[in-house]
């Protein structure tokens, strides 16, 4: 399939299609004509890149495990665990900064409404 049906099955523009080729995630072959041409399981691949892309995971970490991801279960791939654990400590620290922010931020409107 060409890219421009590719970006209409999964949803996802031509530019990032072109980005994710760039990014050694997904591949095509070229035609005489310089047509890209995507193989019937480029639509599965994309869905999985939108994934983890969803996660918070970059393009160069996808890279790292998503060949075993497509020819294995996720569960199967042991280069996803240290990403997912460093993913959830990132979270973790997100939420503790904003959590000190909330907190400074409600006492400072606690202090000025007592100041009234």
């Amino acid at each position: 399939m060409k890219i421009g049906e590719l970006s209409a099955r999964t949803g996802v523009s031509v530019r990032s299609l072109r980005y994710y080729e760039q990014q050694k995630l997904l591949s095509a072959v070229r035609r005489d004509n310089g047509y890209r041409e995507y193989s019937s399981l480029a639509e599965d691949q994309v869905r999985t890149i939108q994934f983890y892309l969803a996660l918070g995971i970059s393009t160069e970490q996808i890279a790292s495990f998503l060949n075993c991801v497509l020819k294995n279960k996720e569960a199967f791939c042991a280069e996803v665990l240290p990403i997912y654990e460093e993913k959830l400590k990132e979270i973790d620290d997100q939420i503790h900064l904003l959590s000190n922010i909330k907190s400074n931020l409600e006492d400072r409107i606690r202090s000025i409404r007592e100041d009234k």
